[in-house]
């Protein structure tokens, strides 16, 4: 008796043909998609931060903001105690006072000295035609007393005139040339006096300059973060307070390796999908590339030099300027999530 021919089992063979196909189509599909785009996960969102810090020093005397909210960029958000710099600002205003009085002072003494030149060359041109005269009479009687027309006593009168002329005239040059004297040190004086003006207003204007940064505004419009300051503290010139993340400055920083950067452009299209938001979508561009790898601006760079060498494939930060008008989805993006990019090349 013979035994039954066994049917041949086809599901195998069927399931064997159908995992081919898939595995067929899926390399064919993710062929397709990396032949025409380059991937990344190494991204994340990033923006413009501006850190606000305190130009003078002080005890903080009102808060007018709330951490994690909107403001504009102007706004007063922290005010100090200005006792100390009204006083300082007093004080300059005081001094630039004092020192217009002696520019006045030295004014008044310029016009008193001009007044006295104008009347010692006047004494000049008096003594001068004198001087003249008496020398006509005696050069008339240093004739005629030769010719014995006249007597000694008369020639010898006619000469003490002339001296006495010629001293006089004399006398009136130094006077004129002590009253020019005195108007060019009443003028040095006058440009020392407004030499001083200039410098109690730079004082004037410092104070007051002092005394705005008192009031300690919003240098950009955002949302204020990482509040290190409360009312009533001391605060120090230079130290950070709070910082406010730039609106409208979001943006992507994708490191991408060595290796990809080839087929990369300023301007391709590039798709940004969010960890946080998974079912949206953002678009953006290509922007411009880092001028160093991530590795070479680290805080202790690598040195292949020492050590021994293992070739390690770098990143390069490449920004990535976001295009999409979805102002509700931009609002929710904040700098530090993390994206995956694919740039279509």
């Amino acid at each position: 008796m013979t035994k039954p021919a066994k049917k041949k089992n086809k599901l195998i063979p069927i399931i064997l043909g159908v995992l081919l196909l898939i595995g067929a189509i899926f390399g064919f599909t993710e062929y397709s998609y990396y032949s025409k785009h380059v991937d990344t996960d190494d991204a994340q969102i990033d923006g413009d931060i501006s850190p606000v810090i305190a130009r003078v020093s002080g005890y903080v005397k009102g808060i007018n903001f709330e951490e994690n909210t909107r403001v504009k960029e102007g706004d007063v958000l922290v005010t100090l105690d200005d006792a100390d710099y009204k006083i300082k600002l007093e004080q300059a205003q005081a001094g630039q006072v004092a020192a217009n009085a002696g520019v006045g002072v030295s004014q008044a003494q310029i016009v008193a000295t001009s007044a006295n030149t104008s009347t010692a060359k006047a004494n000049i041109e008096a003594a001068k035609v004198k001087l003249e005269l008496a020398q006509k009479d005696y050069d008339r009687y240093a004739n005629l007393i030769k010719d014995g027309s006249i007597t000694k006593q008369a020639f010898d009168q006619a000469k003490a005139q002339k001296e006495t002329a010629e001293a006089a005239y004399q006398a009136a040059l130094d006077q004129y040339q002590a009253a020019v004297k005195q108007v060019g040190t009443t003028q040095s004086q006058l440009g020392v006096s407004t030499s001083g003006v200039t410098q109690r207003q730079a004082d004037v204007d410092f104070a007051k300059l002092q005394l705005s940064y008192t009031e300690i505004k919003a240098p950009a419009t955002g949302i204020v973060s990482k509040k290190n300051v409360q009312k009533g503290q001391l605060i120090q010139a230079g130290q950070s307070l709070f910082s406010i993340v730039n609106e409208n400055s979001i943006y992507v920083t994708a490191n991408f390796k060595e290796t990809q950067l080839e087929k990369i452009k300023t301007g391709q299209k590039v798709k940004i999908d969010v960890d946080a938001f998974p079912n949206e979508s953002v678009e953006g561009e290509v922007y411009n590339f880092a001028p160093i790898t991530g590795a070479k601006g680290a805080l202790l760079p690598p040195d292949n030099a020492t050590g021994n060498f293992v070739k390690v494939v770098q990143r390069v930060p490449v920004k990535i300027r976001i295009s999409s008008k979805d102002k509700a989805l931009l609002e929710k993006l904040r700098p530090g999530m993390s994206v995956k990019v694919s740039v279509s090349i």
